[in-house]
C-alpha cells in the first residue's frame, strides 16, 4: 500500500515525497478552470471569458469550502493513523462522507435557486448575465462530486498516499481538456458545454477514488455495517472542518466582493481580471499544498505523541523544510510570471484584437510576480497551526488579510484598475504575516518551556 508514516524516517525526504504530488495535483486541478477559460476566450469570445471570470469566485467558494471541511477531517484522520487507531479512522471517514452527502445536496438546491439574485448583486453586465447564469447553475450540479473527491483524497493523504489522488486528477484534467477541445474547439459548442465537461471530469475523479480505495486500501474501505454517523466525531469534525472551510472560503469571498469593483470597469477589465487571477491560483494554491504537507506531518506527530524535546525538534524540522519548499516554489512561479507574462495573456485572448486586456494583465503580473512570496510564507505558517489543531487562529489570520485586501481594493481599483487589486493583496499579506509570526514566536517559547499551547 502506498502509505507514508511521517513519524519515522528522514524528515526532508518524507516532506518532499508527500508535498510533490500535492503540488502537481493542484496544478492539474487548477487546469480545469484554466482550460475552460483559455478555450472559452479563444473559441467563444471575450464575453464567455468574462462570464467564466465572474463565475470563478463562486466556484472557488464551493471548491475551497468542500476542501476546507475535508482538510479539517484530514487532520483528525492523520492523528488516528499516527496513533494506530484504524477503527476511529474509518468511523471519521464514514461520518464526513454521510454529512457531506446531505450538505452538498443542500448547496446544489440553494445555488440553483439563487443564481440570478447573486449575479445581479455582483453587478454583472446585462450582455453576459444570461450565459453566466447558465454556466453557474450547471457548475453547482458538480458540488457533490467535488465534495466526495476532496474527502476521499484527504483520507488517502492522511495515511500518507498523496500520489494516487494526483493520478486521478491527471486523468480527469486530461478528460476535461479533451472534451473541451472536441466539443468547443472542433464542433463549435458554447459555454454550456464548458460547464458540462467540468462536471463530468469531477465525477470521474470521485468514482476513481472510490474504486481505488476498495481495491487497494483496506484501511479506508468501509463495509456496509461501518457506514454510520458518529455524532461525537461529527461535532469535532465540524469544529475543525467548519472553521477551516470558512477560512478556505474567505479568499474567494473576498475576491467575489472585489469582483463588483472590477465589473464596473467593463468587459475588457473583467476578461483581464479573469486571466490574471487564474495565474494567481497557479501561484498560491500549490503553496497551500505545501502547507497541507506541513499540516499532515505535524498532525501525525501529534497523534503519535509529542512529549520530549526530541519530538518537538522533529516537528520544527518538518516545519522548516516546508517553509524552504515554499521559498523554492516562489522562485519558480516568480520567474514564470515575470518572463512569460505576455505569452500567458495571449493564451486567453487574441493579441491583435484585445491589446487593452493584454496590457492590463501584463502590468498586473509584473507587480504580483514578486508578491507571490508572501502567500507562500503565510500558507506555511497556516499549515503548522492547522496541524497543531489551532483552526481558529488560521481563520483569524485569513480574515485579517481578506478584510485588508477588500477594503483597499474598493479604494484602489477604481483609481488604478486591476493593478489596485495586486497592491491591496500585498498589503493584506504583510498584515497577515506579521500577526502569524508574532503568534508563532510567543507560543514557541511556551512550548519549549514544556507548556502545551499547541495541544499535543
Amino acid at each position: 500500500m502506498a502509505q507514508l508514516n511521517m513519524t519515522r524516517g528522514s524528515v526532508g525526504r518524507n516532506m518532499a515525497r508527500f508535498a510533490t504530488p500535492l503540488i502537481l495535483g493542484n496544478f492539474f486541478q487548477l487546469s480545469y478552470n484554466l482550460v475552460d477559460s483559455v478555450i472559452a476566450g479563444r473559441f467563444i469570445g471575450e464575453n464567455a471569458l468574462a462570464a467564466e471570470g465572474t463565475a470563478s469566485p463562486i466556484m472557488n467558494i464551493l471548491i475551497l469550502g468542500a476542501s476546507g471541511v475535508s482538510i479539517g477531517a484530514g487532520v483528525l484522520m492523520s492523528e488516528f493513523f499516527g496513533a494506530g487507531k484504524g477503527d476511529r479512522l474509518k468511523r471519521e471517514l464514514s461520518t464526513v462522507l454521510l454529512f457531506g452527502l446531505f450538505f452538498s445536496l443542500a448547496l446544489v438546491g440553494l445555488g440553483v435557486a439563487f443564481t440570478c439574485p447573486l449575479l445581479r448583486a455582483l453587478a454583472v453586465p446585462e450582455e453576459i448575465l444570461g450565459i453566466t447564469g447558465v454556466y453557474v447553475r450547471i457548475i453547482f450540479l458538480g458540488v457533490p462530486f467535488t465534495y466526495f473527491y476532496n474527502t476521499l483524497a484527504a483520507a488517502l493523504k492522511s495515511v500518507g498516499d498523496a500520489k494516487t489522488p494526483l493520478k486521478f486528477l491527471v486523468f480527469s484534467s486530461l478528460l476535461n481538456g479533451g472534451l473541451d477541445l472536441l466539443f468547443i474547439g472542433c464542433l463549435g459548442f458554447g459555454i454550456v458545454c464548458s460547464a458540462v465537461t467540468t462536471v463530468v471530469a469531477e465525477a470521474a475523479s470521485a468514482v476513481l477514488s472510490v474504486g481505488y480505495i476498495y481495491w487497494k486500501i483496506p484501511a479506508l474501505a468501509l463495509r456496509p455495517d461501518e457506514v454510520r454517523l458518529d455524532r461525537g466525531l461529527l461535532r469535532t469534525t465540524l469544529d475543525y472542518g467548519s472553521t477551516t472551510a470558512l477560512q478556505q472560503s474567505c479568499q474567494p469571498i473576498g475576491k467575489l466582493l472585489v469582483q463588483r469593483c472590477v465589473n464596473a470597469l467593463g468587459v475588457d477589465a473583467m476578461a483581464a481580471f479573469n486571466a490574471v487571477t487564474r495565474i494567481d491560483d497557479f501561484a498560491t494554491i500549490p503553496e497551500q499544498s505545501i502547507a497541507q504537507a506541513i499540516t499532515t506531518f505535524v498532525a501525525q506527530h501529534r497523534g503519535h505523541g509529542v512529549r520530549l524535546q526530541e519530538d518537538r525538534a522533529r516537528v520544527y524540522e518538518g516545519f522548516r523544510v516546508g517553509m524552504l519548499l515554499e521559498g523554492c516554489y516562489f522562485l519558480c512561479i516568480c520567474l514564470v510570471a515575470e518572463t512569460l507574462k505576455r505569452p500567458i495573456m495571449t493564451l486567453f485572448v487574441e493579441a491583435g484584437s484585445s491589446r487593452g486586456t493584454i496590457a492590463m494583465g501584463c502590468q498586473y503580473l509584473t507587480l504580483m510576480g514578486f508578491l507571490y512570496l508572501l502567500p507562500g510564507m503565510t500558507n506555511g505558517l497556516q499549515g503548522f497551526f492547522r496541524g497543531c489543531g489551532r483552526m481558529r487562529v488560521t481563520l483569524l489570520c485569513t480574515c485579517i488579510q481578506v478584510f485588508t485586501r477588500v477594503a483597499l481594493s474598493y479604494v484602489l481599483v477604481p483609481r488604478m484598475g486591476i493593478l489596485g487589486f495586486a497592491v491591496a493583496s500585498g498589503v493584506g499579506w504583510v498584515c497577515m504575516l506579521g500577526f502569524e509570526s508574532l503568534y508563532l514566536a510567543w507560543n514557541k517559547g511556551r512550548w519549549d518551556r514544556g507548556e502545551r499551547p499547541f495541544g499535543e
